[in-house]
Protein backbone atom coordinates (compact mmCIF):
# COMPACT_ATOMS: atom_id res chain seq x y z
CA UNK A 1 0.00 0.00 0.00
CA UNK A 2 1.44 3.17 -1.00
CA UNK A 3 0.12 6.72 1.19
CA UNK A 4 0.14 9.94 -0.53
CA UNK A 5 -1.06 13.27 1.39
CA UNK A 6 -1.73 16.46 -0.07
CA UNK A 7 -4.08 19.46 -0.15
CA UNK A 8 -6.81 20.80 -2.62
CA UNK A 9 -8.37 24.13 -1.90
CA UNK A 10 -12.16 24.10 0.14
CA UNK A 11 -14.82 25.89 -1.20
CA UNK A 12 -14.82 28.33 1.78
CA UNK A 13 -12.14 30.42 -0.51
CA UNK A 14 -9.82 30.23 2.19
CA UNK A 15 -8.40 26.65 3.10
CA UNK A 16 -6.51 23.87 1.97
CA UNK A 17 -7.84 21.14 2.93
CA UNK A 18 -5.46 17.98 3.92
CA UNK A 19 -6.03 14.98 2.25
CA UNK A 20 -5.06 11.50 1.96
CA UNK A 21 -4.57 8.78 -0.43
CA UNK A 22 -4.47 4.78 0.01
CA UNK A 23 -2.97 3.56 -3.12
CA UNK A 24 -2.99 -0.49 -3.70
CA UNK A 25 -0.19 -2.23 -5.59
CA UNK A 26 -1.35 -2.19 -9.28
CA UNK A 27 -4.35 -0.82 -10.99
CA UNK A 28 -7.28 0.03 -8.46
CA UNK A 29 -10.47 -1.83 -9.06
CA UNK A 30 -12.78 0.77 -7.57
CA UNK A 31 -12.75 4.12 -5.22
CA UNK A 32 -13.57 4.28 -1.96
CA UNK A 33 -14.00 8.06 -0.63
CA UNK A 34 -14.38 8.27 3.26
CA UNK A 35 -15.90 11.21 5.30
CA UNK A 36 -15.30 10.94 8.85
CA UNK A 37 -16.94 12.56 12.21
CA UNK A 38 -17.02 15.48 14.30
CA UNK A 39 -14.18 16.07 15.86
CA UNK A 40 -11.97 13.37 14.51
CA UNK A 41 -9.68 12.98 10.81
CA UNK A 42 -9.25 10.73 8.36
CA UNK A 43 -5.86 9.93 8.77
CA UNK A 44 -8.18 7.30 12.09
CA UNK A 45 -8.89 5.68 8.81
CA UNK A 46 -5.58 4.04 7.66
CA UNK A 47 -6.87 0.34 9.25
CA UNK A 48 -9.66 0.21 7.43
CA UNK A 49 -7.73 1.47 4.39
CA UNK A 50 -4.62 -1.30 4.28
CA UNK A 51 -7.53 -3.85 4.27
CA UNK A 52 -9.34 -2.39 1.37
CA UNK A 53 -6.29 -1.73 -0.48
CA UNK A 54 -5.10 -5.35 0.53
CA UNK A 55 -8.33 -5.61 -1.60
CA UNK A 56 -7.69 -4.00 -4.71
CA UNK A 57 -9.49 -0.55 -3.51
CA UNK A 58 -7.85 3.15 -3.50
CA UNK A 59 -9.26 4.61 -0.22
CA UNK A 60 -9.40 8.23 -0.21
CA UNK A 61 -10.43 11.23 2.49
CA UNK A 62 -10.03 14.67 3.37
CA UNK A 63 -9.96 16.28 7.00
CA UNK A 64 -13.57 18.66 7.25
CA UNK A 65 -12.80 22.29 7.47
CA UNK A 66 -11.64 23.22 10.75
CA UNK A 67 -10.59 19.90 12.10
CA UNK A 68 -7.03 17.60 11.67
CA UNK A 69 -4.85 19.98 9.06
CA UNK A 70 -7.33 21.58 7.52
CA UNK A 71 -7.68 24.49 9.68
CA UNK A 72 -6.63 27.96 8.21
CA UNK A 73 -3.98 30.03 9.66
CA UNK A 74 -6.33 31.86 12.47
CA UNK A 75 -9.10 30.20 11.91
CA UNK A 76 -10.92 27.79 15.16
CA UNK A 77 -11.01 24.50 15.15
CA UNK A 78 -13.65 22.58 14.72
CA UNK A 79 -15.90 25.03 13.11
CA UNK A 80 -17.02 24.92 9.73
CA UNK A 81 -17.61 28.79 9.13
CA UNK A 82 -21.02 31.09 8.69
CA UNK A 83 -24.26 30.50 8.16
CA UNK A 84 -24.58 28.34 4.98
CA UNK A 85 -21.45 26.59 5.73
CA UNK A 86 -22.51 23.32 5.73
CA UNK A 87 -23.12 22.71 1.83
CA UNK A 88 -19.34 24.07 1.72
CA UNK A 89 -18.26 21.22 3.55
CA UNK A 90 -20.79 19.04 1.60
CA UNK A 91 -19.17 20.92 -1.57
CA UNK A 92 -15.24 19.72 -0.58
CA UNK A 93 -16.93 16.30 -0.51
CA UNK A 94 -17.74 16.61 -4.22
CA UNK A 95 -14.80 18.32 -4.97
CA UNK A 96 -12.55 15.65 -4.29
CA UNK A 97 -15.03 13.40 -5.58
CA UNK A 98 -14.17 14.60 -8.87
CA UNK A 99 -10.77 15.09 -8.55
CA UNK A 100 -10.07 11.34 -8.07
CA UNK A 101 -12.47 10.74 -10.48
CA UNK A 102 -10.42 12.32 -13.18
CA UNK A 103 -7.28 10.41 -11.48
CA UNK A 104 -9.75 7.36 -12.03
CA UNK A 105 -11.50 7.99 -14.62
CA UNK A 106 -14.48 4.95 -14.87
CA UNK A 107 -13.79 3.30 -11.75
CA UNK A 108 -16.45 2.77 -9.90
CA UNK A 109 -17.16 5.64 -6.92
CA UNK A 110 -17.99 4.91 -3.40
CA UNK A 111 -18.36 6.95 -0.60
CA UNK A 112 -18.63 6.26 3.27
CA UNK A 113 -19.77 8.75 6.23
CA UNK A 114 -19.57 7.99 9.71
CA UNK A 115 -21.63 9.65 12.03
CA UNK A 116 -21.32 13.80 10.96
CA UNK A 117 -19.74 12.29 8.20
CA UNK A 118 -23.01 9.93 7.68
CA UNK A 119 -25.02 13.23 7.88
CA UNK A 120 -22.84 14.91 5.55
CA UNK A 121 -22.96 12.36 2.97
CA UNK A 122 -26.99 11.96 3.23
CA UNK A 123 -26.91 15.24 2.39
CA UNK A 124 -24.89 15.13 -0.29
CA UNK A 125 -26.83 12.16 -1.76
CA UNK A 126 -30.06 14.76 -2.37
CA UNK A 127 -27.06 17.63 -3.38
CA UNK A 128 -25.64 15.84 -5.75
CA UNK A 129 -27.82 12.52 -6.78
CA UNK A 130 -26.15 9.91 -9.60
CA UNK A 131 -22.58 11.19 -8.88
CA UNK A 132 -21.41 8.07 -6.36
CA UNK A 133 -21.84 4.30 -7.29
CA UNK A 134 -22.99 2.94 -3.76
CA UNK A 135 -22.55 4.41 -0.29
CA UNK A 136 -22.01 3.57 3.17
CA UNK A 137 -23.79 5.07 6.01
CA UNK A 138 -22.03 4.16 9.64
CA UNK A 139 -23.21 5.60 12.69
CA UNK A 140 -26.28 7.16 11.30
CA UNK A 141 -29.18 8.26 12.92
CA UNK A 142 -32.35 10.32 12.88
CA UNK A 143 -33.31 12.93 15.43
CA UNK A 144 -36.96 14.16 15.35
CA UNK A 145 -38.05 17.29 13.96
CA UNK A 146 -38.90 18.51 17.13
CA UNK A 147 -35.74 17.95 18.48
CA UNK A 148 -33.91 19.09 15.70
CA UNK A 149 -35.84 22.35 16.02
CA UNK A 150 -34.75 22.48 19.68
CA UNK A 151 -31.15 22.29 19.27
CA UNK A 152 -31.29 24.53 16.48
CA UNK A 153 -32.79 27.28 18.36
CA UNK A 154 -30.23 26.23 21.46
CA UNK A 155 -27.92 26.82 19.27
CA UNK A 156 -28.99 30.15 17.41
CA UNK A 157 -28.78 31.32 21.00
CA UNK A 158 -25.94 30.49 21.95
CA UNK A 159 -24.15 31.74 18.90
CA UNK A 160 -25.73 34.94 20.04
CA UNK A 161 -24.48 34.67 23.81
CA UNK A 162 -20.73 33.85 23.28
CA UNK A 163 -20.23 33.83 19.21
CA UNK A 164 -20.72 31.43 16.92
CA UNK A 165 -16.85 30.33 16.75
CA UNK A 166 -16.81 29.46 20.58
CA UNK A 167 -17.77 26.06 21.75
CA UNK A 168 -20.98 26.17 24.83
CA UNK A 169 -20.36 23.99 27.60
CA UNK A 170 -24.32 23.62 27.46
CA UNK A 171 -24.73 22.68 23.52
CA UNK A 172 -21.30 20.01 24.66
CA UNK A 173 -23.68 18.96 27.19
CA UNK A 174 -26.90 18.31 25.43
CA UNK A 175 -25.54 17.18 22.47
CA UNK A 176 -22.85 14.18 23.84
CA UNK A 177 -23.59 13.82 27.88
CA UNK A 178 -26.36 11.62 27.37
CA UNK A 179 -24.30 8.97 25.36
CA UNK A 180 -22.39 8.30 28.05
CA UNK A 181 -24.61 8.28 31.13
CA UNK A 182 -26.03 5.31 29.52
CA UNK A 183 -22.87 3.41 30.09
CA UNK A 184 -22.63 4.09 33.97
CA UNK A 185 -20.41 3.85 35.64
CA UNK A 186 -18.19 5.61 33.27
CA UNK A 187 -14.27 4.70 33.35
CA UNK A 188 -13.57 7.78 30.98
CA UNK A 189 -15.67 10.68 29.08
CA UNK A 190 -15.49 8.29 26.01
CA UNK A 191 -16.90 5.30 27.19
CA UNK A 192 -19.80 5.47 24.19
CA UNK A 193 -17.12 5.33 21.65
CA UNK A 194 -16.44 2.08 21.86
CA UNK A 195 -16.77 -1.33 23.89
CA UNK A 196 -13.10 -1.61 23.49
CA UNK A 197 -11.17 0.01 26.64
CA UNK A 198 -7.55 0.27 24.88
CA UNK A 199 -9.14 2.07 21.56
CA UNK A 200 -11.26 4.72 23.97
CA UNK A 201 -7.86 5.01 25.79
CA UNK A 202 -6.12 5.83 22.64
CA UNK A 203 -9.24 8.18 21.46
CA UNK A 204 -9.10 10.33 24.98
CA UNK A 205 -5.11 10.37 24.43
CA UNK A 206 -5.05 11.98 20.79
CA UNK A 207 -5.28 16.01 21.16
CA UNK A 208 -7.58 16.01 17.74
CA UNK A 209 -9.84 13.86 18.93
CA UNK A 210 -13.25 14.61 21.46
CA UNK A 211 -12.48 18.53 21.38
CA UNK A 212 -15.33 20.52 21.86
CA UNK A 213 -16.90 21.72 18.17
CA UNK A 214 -17.73 24.94 18.14
CA UNK A 215 -21.66 26.38 18.55
CA UNK A 216 -22.00 27.19 14.76
CA UNK A 217 -20.71 23.99 14.06
CA UNK A 218 -23.73 22.55 16.06
CA UNK A 219 -25.83 25.14 14.28
CA UNK A 220 -24.69 23.91 10.69
CA UNK A 221 -25.31 20.27 11.51
CA UNK A 222 -28.29 20.25 13.30
CA UNK A 223 -29.40 22.33 10.20
CA UNK A 224 -27.90 19.42 8.06
CA UNK A 225 -29.91 17.16 10.18
CA UNK A 226 -33.15 19.11 9.46
CA UNK A 227 -32.58 18.84 5.69
CA UNK A 228 -32.15 15.07 5.52
CA UNK A 229 -35.04 14.09 7.83
CA UNK A 230 -37.38 15.65 5.36
CA UNK A 231 -38.25 13.46 3.52
CA UNK A 232 -39.60 15.30 0.50
CA UNK A 233 -35.46 16.02 0.22
CA UNK A 234 -34.95 12.05 0.90
CA UNK A 235 -37.10 11.54 -2.20
CA UNK A 236 -34.74 13.92 -4.81
CA UNK A 237 -32.08 11.52 -3.90
CA UNK A 238 -30.93 8.94 -7.59
CA UNK A 239 -32.76 6.19 -6.04
CA UNK A 240 -30.54 3.35 -8.18
CA UNK A 241 -27.53 4.10 -5.84
CA UNK A 242 -27.13 1.39 -3.19
CA UNK A 243 -27.17 2.04 0.29
CA UNK A 244 -25.57 0.40 3.49
CA UNK A 245 -26.38 1.05 6.63
CA UNK A 246 -24.15 -0.35 9.21
CA UNK A 247 -23.48 0.84 13.18
CA UNK A 248 -23.36 -0.62 16.71
CA UNK A 249 -26.95 -2.19 18.42
CA UNK A 250 -25.60 -0.21 21.51
CA UNK A 251 -24.71 3.25 19.69
CA UNK A 252 -26.27 6.34 21.45
CA UNK A 253 -26.16 8.11 18.31
CA UNK A 254 -28.41 5.43 16.27
CA UNK A 255 -31.09 5.28 20.07
CA UNK A 256 -29.54 1.21 20.00
CA UNK A 257 -30.69 0.95 16.81
CA UNK A 258 -34.15 2.28 16.25
CA UNK A 259 -32.53 5.62 14.95
CA UNK A 260 -30.61 3.98 11.78
CA UNK A 261 -33.77 1.73 11.44
CA UNK A 262 -36.02 4.91 11.26
CA UNK A 263 -33.71 6.42 8.14
CA UNK A 264 -33.30 2.72 6.54
CA UNK A 265 -37.14 2.45 6.39
CA UNK A 266 -37.31 6.60 5.03
CA UNK A 267 -34.96 5.13 2.22
CA UNK A 268 -37.36 2.18 1.56
CA UNK A 269 -40.20 4.35 1.37
CA UNK A 270 -38.65 6.95 -0.50
CA UNK A 271 -38.04 4.04 -3.44
CA UNK A 272 -34.31 3.48 -2.82
CA UNK A 273 -33.91 0.33 -4.86
CA UNK A 274 -30.84 -1.54 -3.25
CA UNK A 275 -30.85 -0.41 0.44
CA UNK A 276 -29.73 -2.65 3.52
CA UNK A 277 -29.00 -2.96 7.48
CA UNK A 278 -26.39 -4.57 10.02
CA UNK A 279 -26.26 -3.79 13.73
CA UNK A 280 -23.70 -5.23 15.12
CA UNK A 281 -24.87 -6.56 18.68
CA UNK A 282 -22.96 -5.41 21.46
CA UNK A 283 -20.61 -2.61 19.54
CA UNK A 284 -20.56 0.69 20.48
CA UNK A 285 -20.69 4.00 17.84
CA UNK A 286 -17.17 3.71 16.89
CA UNK A 287 -17.49 0.25 14.53
CA UNK A 288 -14.35 0.42 12.89
CA UNK A 289 -12.63 0.54 16.44
CA UNK A 290 -14.43 -1.97 18.62
CA UNK A 291 -13.98 -5.70 19.11
CA UNK A 292 -16.03 -6.11 15.64
CA UNK A 293 -13.95 -4.51 13.62
CA UNK A 294 -12.19 -7.81 11.42
CA UNK A 295 -16.27 -8.30 11.03
CA UNK A 296 -16.92 -5.01 9.51
CA UNK A 297 -14.29 -4.81 7.38
CA UNK A 298 -15.12 -8.42 5.95
CA UNK A 299 -18.46 -7.07 5.57
CA UNK A 300 -17.63 -3.54 4.12
CA UNK A 301 -15.39 -5.50 1.23
CA UNK A 302 -18.04 -7.98 0.54
CA UNK A 303 -20.62 -5.17 -0.15
CA UNK A 304 -18.30 -2.79 -2.03
CA UNK A 305 -16.61 -6.33 -4.57
CA UNK A 306 -20.71 -7.21 -4.97
CA UNK A 307 -20.63 -3.61 -6.63
CA UNK A 308 -18.01 -3.20 -8.62
CA UNK A 309 -18.61 -4.70 -12.10
CA UNK A 310 -14.85 -6.19 -12.30
CA UNK A 311 -15.03 -8.11 -9.44
CA UNK A 312 -18.27 -9.96 -10.31
CA UNK A 313 -16.83 -11.19 -13.93
CA UNK A 314 -13.96 -12.17 -12.17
Amino acid sequence: MEKREFTFPSQDGKTDLHAVEWLPEGTPRAVLQIAHGVSEYVLRYGDLAAYLTGRGFAVVGNDHLGHGASVADGAPRLHFGPAGSWDTVVDDLYALRCLEGQKFSGLPYFLLGHSMGSFLVRTYLIRYPGTVDGVILMGTGQMSPALTAVGRAIAAVECCRIGEERSSPLVQRLAFGAYNKAFAPNRTEFDWVSSDETTVDFYEEDPRCGESPSVGLFREMLGGIAFITNQANVEQMDLATPVLFVSGEEDPVGEWGRGVARVYRSFQEAGVQDVSMKLYPGARHEILNDVCRREVYRDLADWLLARVPVAREA
